[in-house]
């Protein structure tokens, strides 16, 4: 493609592109461009030597140990509320316990508050919040209980856009509080303005690979990170520690599918430097289900997280939405209802209506399992959930989906319906941040790798919609054989990657994989909006704005 239209006003040689982005090197850089595609499929050999690592640290590793004493806080995190004049602040005080008597600590015993300002010589400003704790039982001989320390979550409201916050948060009462941290609102929401990287990694776990991922993602400097579920992998251990790759395979007997609740206060203390200065925005993925006693799910999931899914009027933590400068983010709960007729449908319909596309041009997705999959793991899993919800998504014009839970990087090209189709979304998965169940390798496509439909379907949420493809190269077959068409570029390997929204119409995508050099690329695409093109839903229900 040649460059439609380059002006130059005045001395100071400022280039203005209409319709393209100018980046160093010329137009795009030569970097490629949705609107080049669709692109013929690529698959890049598998790089053996890279499938070590994938062991987890252990409790002795220095970075997953406590380090503060009674109530000091650690754990620290920040999260976004729906619109930027808000974000959480979590952590946890005190200390869990795992054993066969233990004695849940008492929330109220430690106030929740955060001292802030725009200098940290002045933390004038004070937020109150709210602090609970969460069990995990297990009503069976032999098998430990759990009780968190006490998990804190204080929301800062009247902030600024685009602006440098310091807090402390703690008990001053006792006293126990934190150092002095800070982090970044989000830009203010309109077609202009939009962070400067966000990076998105599904999957992570805590292994010796997941260092190395999040070494790589802290050096792009992210101004926010989404976690596309898979968080801990606590649900790979018993409840005496033991762990393994493969639960089914090693604990089969099991009278109940255990976890090993102190994994997640050691990813906690493992990703803190992080995530207590930049934003993390989180969907729940299968690992997180943790069924329990009196079949309760998701109770670590759902406390250790703030989710401002009341303020983006969800009635569950397992789906939300928010804005990030002139993008609006759409988290889905793949693991709980997501039919028509469920509350998780309506709400989607009246989030995705209340989106105004002036102020936020940019629509993107989110949930754990994905629907365009040509890997044999997890094939046609999601299938109900797509057929469900992909007419809506398409109909208010996403521009990209992001997923997790196959363990590969695969890019689609713009599809809808299997077909493909140049308003349809960019579907990434970027299932391989590091857990210890490894990486996928077997493609759906190849000779013998099908898998039998009735395997299909995901255990927790059932139903069968799977059915043999009626149209396309696949016609009358349930995989095709050949990499499909909808898949650009397909690539087993760990590592994240970062979006960077230019403008209203061009954002860069780029995968980075931790085998290579800090600053390597080994996947980029500038994703093209066409709204000229590819018209979405006119109605905007204006609905009151939710409390401050």
């Amino acid at each position: 493609m040649g460059v439609q239209s380059v002006v130059l006003i005045g001395l100071s040689s400022v280039l203005v592109l209409v319709g393209l982005v100018v980046v160093q090197g010329g137009v795009h850089g030569g970097i490629p461009t949705t609107l080049d595609g669709p692109f013929e499929p690529v698959t890049v050999d598998v790089d053996d030597k890279f499938r070590g690592h994938a062991i987890d640290l252990p409790d002795t590793d220095p970075r997953v140990q406590r380090k503060v004493n009674g109530f000091e806080p650690e754990q620290i995190s920040v999260s976004l509320s729906s619109t930027y004049d808000s974000v959480w602040i979590s952590w946890i005080t005190g200390e869990f316990q795992i054993g066969d008597n233990i004695k849940p600590l008492d929330p109220k015993s430690v106030k929740s508050v955060v001292r802030y300002g725009k200098s940290r010589f002045s933390l004038s400003r004070k937020a109150v919040g709210y602090s609970l704790i969460y069990n995990q039982l297990y009503p069976f001989e032999g098998l430990k209980n759990y009780t968190s320390g006490i998990i804190h979550h204080v929301r800062l409201r009247g902030l600024k856009p685009d602006t440098f916050y310091y807090y402390r948060c703690g008990d001053p009462s006792i006293p126990v509080t934190s150092k002095i941290y800070y982090f970044k609102t989000m830009p203010i929401s309109s077609p202009r303005s939009y962070p400067n990287r966000i990076a998105v990694v599904g999957d992570l776990g805590l292994t010796y690979n997941t260092t190395s991922t999040i070494s790589h993602l802290m050096s792009n400097y992210p101004d926010l990170v989404l976690l596309v579920g898979d968080v801990t992998y606590a649900n790979l251990y018993l409840t005496n520690g033991t762990g393994s790759d493969c639960y089914s395979c090693s604990f089969a007997q099991t009278p109940i599918h255990e976890t090993y609740q102190p994994r997640w206060d050691y990813w906690g203390r493992f990703m803190e430097p992080l995530v207590s200065k930049v934003p993390i925005m989180v969907v729940e993925g299968n690992h997180e289900i943790e069924l329990q006693a009196e079949n309760s799910t998701f109770a670590a999931y759902s406390s250790r997280f703030a989710f401002p899914f009341e303020e983006s009027r969800s009635s569950s933590k397992l789906y939300y939405s928010f804005n990030a400068g002139g993008i609006h983010f759409v988290m889905l709960g793949g693991y709980i209802d997501y039919n028509k007729t469920g509350d998780q449908f309506k709400w989607l319909k009246r989030d995705l209506a209340n989106v105004d596309r002036k102020v936020t041009p940019w629509l993107v997705a989110t949930w754990h399992p994905p629907w365009y999959n040509s890997y044999k793991a997890h094939y046609r899993e999601a299938e109900c959930m797509k057929v469900a919800m992909e007419e809506l998504l398409y109909s208010y014009g996403v521009d990209v989906v992001f997923n997790g839970h196959v363990h590969a990087y695969e890019r689609s090209n713009r599809v809808y319906n299997y077909t493909l189709d140049p308003c349809g979304p960019v579907y990434i998965t970027v299932g391989d941040g590091g857990n210890r169940e490894k990486m996928a390798i077997t493609h759906a496509d190849e000779p013998g790798n099908c898998p039998e439909p009735s395997t299909t379907p995901d255990d927790f949420m059932a139903g069968f919609c799977a059915y043999n493809f009626t149209s396309g190269l696949a016609s009358g077959k349930f995989c095709w054989d050949q990499q499909p068409d909808f898949s650009a570029y397909r690539e087993s390997s760990f590592g994240h990657g970062v979006l960077e929204v230019k403008n209203e119409t061009h954002a860069l995508w780029t995968w980075h994989r931790n085998q290579d050099m800090y600053n390597d690329a080994g996947d980029q695409i500038y994703i093209v909006r066409e709204p000229e093109r590819c018209p979405v839903e006119p109605e905007v229900i204006k609905l009151p704005i939710a409390d401050k």
